[in-house]
């Protein structure tokens, strides 16, 4: 499902940010080869939220090719610091290299392995948390990272409405008409128990930008 249509989404991009030559080789090549990306259209949106909390620390749990953290880096400071992690050794590879090229290479460090095990590793406080790797870890990633996140900081989660097989109309009707929710997917279960989650956190301000597949932002306020 669609959150915008082409023309609305290509709207939006040429409203925000404009990508660079390598954002939009970046952009082709997930294009060509069916590549799992957010687009340029809420690519513009993690810049300009990650300069609005003047960030120097981001931290991603799943970081594929590095096109997130492109984006990112352009808000950064020149002496910020972007944590990549990676199951894939060849997305790695892509990334660094994409990253070299437009002069991010000393602001972002990929970690090959388990992004849970590797956020361990890492004291904070970030200024942005991105999560975007298993879905059924979604809630263990933002229990396990809270902490480190900076006040005044966020934490942003993809795919919070479509991808995979999450069943949007469950989740819409569990939360809009107060229903248990209903199905028995796995993705679906996981991003809704995320959802409460972060809702639920008294330290955190949760709203969700519909666009992309869906970007759930939750603001540290204490």
């Amino acid at each position: 499902m669609a959150l915008l249509s082409d023309d609305l989404a290509n709207y939006v991009s040429a409203v925000g940010p404009e990508p660079d030559d390598v954002l939009e080789e970046m952009d082709a090549y997930a294009e060509e080869h069916g590549f799992p990306h957010v687009g340029p259209a809420l690519g513009g949106w993690l810049q300009l939220l990650a300069r609005m909390v003047d960030a120097e620390r981001v931290f991603e749990f799943g970081s594929g090719y590095g096109y997130s953290a492109y984006w990112f880096a352009r808000a950064l400071p020149a002496d910020g610091e972007i944590i990549c992690t990676e199951i894939d050794a060849d997305e790695i590879e892509m990334g660094e290299t994409y990253l070299e090229r437009g002069g991010f290479d000393d602001v972002v460090t990929y970690e090959h392995g388990d992004a849970m095990e590797i956020a361990d590793s890492y004291d904070g406080p970030f200024d942005v948390t991105l999560i975007d790797h298993q879905k059924t870890r979604y809630a263990d990633a933002f229990s396990a990272f809270r902490d480190k996140v900076a006040p005044g900081g966020i934490v942003v989660a993809d795919n919070v409405m479509t991808g995979g097989t999450i069943e949007f109309e469950q989740l819409l009707r569990s939360w809009h008409d107060d229903e248990p929710l209903a199905g028995d997917d796995e993705m679906t279960q996981s991003i809704d128990e995320y959802l409460h989650t972060v809702r639920d956190d008294p330290a955190f301000e949760t709203t969700i930008l519909p666009i992309g597949s869906g970007l759930a932002v939750s603001h540290r306020e204490s």
